[in-house]
C-alpha cells in the first residue's frame, strides 16, 4: 500500500518546473536521497478514477524511452485505460541484487527510487493503491523481484526473461506472472552462468516454487498451448502464481507478453 512506501525525499529539483500530469507522455523528475531521478509517464485520454499503474523495468543498456517505445504498454493503456510509469535506471541499470552494471556496482537505491516514483504518480493522479504493478524484462525484471521483496507497493509483478538474486528474507505475499524462453543464452533457464549473469542462478520453476511457497499456493495446474507451457497454482486471497515457459524462446519480450500480463495484473488487485 502507499502507506508503505520507504520515506523517501521524493520532489522537484529546485529551481525546476515540474512537469504536468495531463494526458499523454512526460518527464518528470524527482530528488531521492539527494539525487535527481527521472522517470517517463503515460496517462491515456479519459482515464477514470482510481485508475491502475503499471511500472515498466527496462533490461540493462536500455532505458525508459527505450521500454516506451518498444512493449505496446502506452498503446493498451488507451484501450484499457490504465497509467503507465518507466522509471530510468542509473548508468540504463538496476541495483537488482548483484546484477547488473553501474546501479548494482555503486549500490544504488532503486527500491527507494522506484516507489517514490509511485508516490509521486499517486500524490498528482488518481491512482487506485491496491493496483499497481511492476513489470520488467531481464534486469528490470530481477528489479521487480527485488521490489516484491523490499516493498509492500505492489499487488503482482511480471518478470520477463529474468531471474531472483535477491535473498528476500521476509518476502509479502504478491501473485507473480514469470516469463522465459528455453533457449535464452543471458539468463539461462537451467540456471547455469549465462552471458548476462555468469553464475549461478535459480532456475525459473525455482523461482516460481519460492513464490508459492511465499503465497501459500496449491499445487500448480500446467497446461500446454502450441509452444507456450503455462504453469498456473492458485493461492489464497485470489492470488496466482503463474510460470510461462516459451519453448525455443530467446533472451526478449515475446509478442505476447505485453496482454498477458496486462490480464494478470487487472485480475489481480492487492
Amino acid at each position: 500500500m502507499l502507506g508503505a512506501l520507504l520515506l523517501v525525499a521524493a520532489c522537484a529539483p529546485s529551481g525546476a518546473a515540474a512537469a504536468p500530469f495531463t494526458s499523454g507522455a512526460s518527464v518528470h523528475t524527482i530528488n531521492v536521497g539527494g539525487v535527481d531521478r527521472d522517470y517517463r509517464l503515460y496517462i491515456p485520454a479519459g482515464l477514470a478514477p482510481a485508475a491502475s499503474l503499471v511500472v515498466m523495468l527496462h533490461g540493462w543498456t536500455g532505458s525508459a524511452e527505450q521500454a516506451e517505445q518498444a512493449y505496446g504498454w502506452n498503446q493498451l493503456a488507451d484501450s484499457a485505460k490504465f497509467v503507465v510509469a518507466y522509471p530510468d535506471g542509473v548508468g540504463r541499470s538496476w541495483n537488482s541484487g548483484g546484477c547488473c552494471g553501474e546501479a548494482s556496482r555503486d549500490g544504488v537505491d532503486d527500491v527507494g527510487f522506484i516507489t517514490a516514483a509511485v508516490r509521486d504518480v499517486a500524490d498528482n493522479v488518481g491512482i487506485d493503491p491496491a493496483r499497481i504493478y511492476a513489470a520488467g524484462i531481464s534486469n528490470g525484471g530481477m528489479m521487480a523481484y527485488k521490489l516484491a521483496c523490499n516493498s509492500a507497493v505492489f499487488a503482482a509483478i511480471g518478470p520477463d526473461a529474468a531471474t531472483q538474486l535477491d535473498a528476500c528474507p521476509a518476502p509479502r505475499p504478491t501473485s507473480v506472472l514469470h516469463i522465459h524462453g528455453t533457449d535464452d543464452p543471458l539468463i539461462r533457464y537451467d540456471g547455469e552462468p549465462g552471458t548476462a549473469v555468469p553464475i549461478k542462478t535459480p532456475t525459473p520453476p525455482d523461482v516460481n516454487a519460492f513464490w508459492r511457497s511465499v503465497d501459500q499456493c496449491q499445487q500448480p495446474a500446467t497446461t500446454v498451448d502450441g509452444g507456450l507451457t503455462t504453469s498456473m497454482a492458485d493461492c489464497p486471497e485470489g492470488r496466482n502464481v503463474e510460470l510461462i515457459t516459451v519453448a525455443g524462446g530467446g533472451h526478449d519480450w515475446p509478442s505476447f507478453a505485453t496482454q498477458r500480463m496486462w490480464d494478470f495484473f487487472a485480475s489481480h488487485p492487492a
